[in-house]
């Protein structure tokens, strides 16, 4: 974990509008997809194909531009469904990730490598 970017929690709080922006991109776009696939899987079904929407490849041009852009600025996205990230950073000298999820007001929580979001503890 030691060569990626390491937020503090003022670095990872001022992320929060625009990551909430970010997220509420990909929530929508994940349903886009999710329900283009279904209707893709029911016409399958039927008559062997069936095209799927110009919205649905916006959906997915959006959810990979919106990835990748977390992606280069360190963030982790662990659920979009939920819009759980996670920041690395240090806690007490120690190699951690903060913990943040779309709805919380700020940063408070953080959790070693290997403990994930059971293991959450305040800041």
């Amino acid at each position: 974990m030691s060569e990626e970017r390491q937020f503090s929690p003022d670095d990872a709080n001022r992320l929060i509008p625009e990551l909430t922006e970010s997220l509420g991109r990909i929530k929508d776009a994940r349903q886009v997809i999710l329900a283009g696939g279904e209707r893709l899987r029911r016409s399958a079904s039927l008559n062997g194909g069936g095209g799927v929407t110009s919205e649905y490849w916006d959906a997915l041009t959006t959810l990979r531009q919106e990835v990748e852009s977390l992606s280069a600025q360190g963030i982790i996205l662990r659920d979009p469904e939920s819009g759980l990230v996670d920041f690395p950073g240090r806690v007490d000298g120690e190699e951690v990730f903060l913990c943040w999820r779309l709805g919380e007001d700020r940063v408070a929580w953080w959790h070693g490598p290997e403990s994930g979001f059971a293991g959450r503890r305040p800041l």
